[in-house]
């Protein structure tokens, strides 16, 4: 659906703003057979990334560059369309990666994000949603959830053109959260696993703290997907204008 919206053709060139190791870069490369050009700031994922599009076949149409999505190291005007997918809710200020994403487009191309925000829903007066939203914050190492209402003004602000915006998330989606939920006796089994693991040194160490922030973010999503004060899937289409025509007037 993203690639398809930016009306990417085989053969052009495309950036994934935050690829981390590929998967919606693989399967767009796929699908649209055009050349993807991925950029994230993690070493370890930069490898992982190379290794699986290879396995792939698909290393001939998906290239991965370590950098960071704030300072991009790709010229102006070098890219015939680029997505993000749930990676921009990383970048401190929103403001800075998108004024970022549109210097590095040609005039004409789109750009489509998947953004985390909370809702129309969102009540900053109720310490429910607060405690939730702000346990999203911390689990996904997070600078802050924004308002579904930043988004658009944000990308108009550096330039862009807003074609279409939609939570993706709303219904006939099925719920997006049901997935994450674990039941107590699944976690005290998977617990008593990482547990035995890390002890036997198979495990790294961290690895039952880690297991218990992931079981608690993953209640804070459920909650949050669930009561509709968050969503992972705020959906933005945004265009760089073409050139404007100069012309010359004599006096």
């Amino acid at each position: 659906m993203a690639v398809d919206l930016i009306n990417v053709k085989p053969g052009d060139r495309i950036l994934d703003v935050g690829c981390g190791v590929g998967g919606p870069m693989r399967a767009i490369a796929a699908h649209s057979r055009a050349k993807v050009v991925g950029i994230t700031i993690n070493d370890y994922q930069v490898n992982r990334a190379r290794t699986h599009n290879k396995k792939a076949g698909l290393d001939s149409l998906c290239e991965v560059v370590q950098g960071n999505f704030l300072e991009m190291p790709f010229p102006e005007n070098s890219f015939d369309g680029a997505y993000s997918i749930e990676a921009t809710c990383h970048a401190p200020k929103l403001e800075e990666v998108y004024a970022e994403i549109f210097r590095v487009l040609k005039p004409g191309s789109l750009y489509v994000s998947y953004e985390w925000v909370t809702t129309d829903k969102y009540k900053d007066s109720d310490p429910e949603h607060v405690e939730v939203i702000q346990g999203i914050e911390r689990g996904d190492a997070l600078p802050g959830l924004r308002n579904y209402t930043d988004i658009a003004e944000t990308a108009r602000k550096v330039g862009f053109e807003v074609v279409k915006e939609k939570d993706l998330a709303k219904p006939p989606a099925q719920p997006w959260w049901t997935r994450l939920k674990m039941g107590r006796i699944a976690y005290w089994r998977n617990h008593i696993v990482v547990t035995v693991l890390s002890a036997l040194g198979i495990a790294p160490k961290g690895t039952v703290d880690v297991h218990e922030m992931l079981f608690k973010t993953a209640d804070y999503l459920t909650r949050g997907g669930d009561s509709g004060i968050f969503t992972p899937m705020h959906m933005i289409l945004c265009r760089k204008p073409e050139k404007k025509t100069e012309t010359a007037t004599n006096s």
